[in-house]
């Protein structure tokens, strides 16, 4: 398996985009929009939600940044604040460096 955390940990984004994704975590709910997101029937595990959003947010990424009219500035903040609360839902192995919870 890819080093999810890893990834995550090394996006680099504008830093507007990640403020507003901070403040989407409030608002997280983890049932109703991994749902719709991820398409899913059930939430995945933390770690199969964050691939697969790692996955989209990718995509959105890449819309973004070839100024498509098709980008949404509000899924790309959505996706992001889920990632951020995913990484939080991970469990921390001793020995490894993990997600922070402040």
């Amino acid at each position: 398996m890819t080093d999810l955390l890893g990834i995550f940990q090394n996006l680099k984004r504008p830093k507007l985009l990640i403020r507003a994704a901070k403040f989407g975590t409030q608002d997280y709910n983890r049932k109703r929009d991994l749902r719709r997101l991820t398409h899913s029937s059930r939430p995945p595990s933390p770690a199969r939600a964050l691939e697969s959003l790692l996955n989209l947010e990718g995509q959105l990424e890449q819309v973004r940044r070839n100024g498509e009219s098709s980008y949404s500035v509000a899924k790309h903040v959505e996706v992001l604040a889920a990632m951020m609360a995913e990484v939080r839902l991970m469990p921390v192995h001793p020995g490894k460096s993990g997600p922070q919870n402040s």
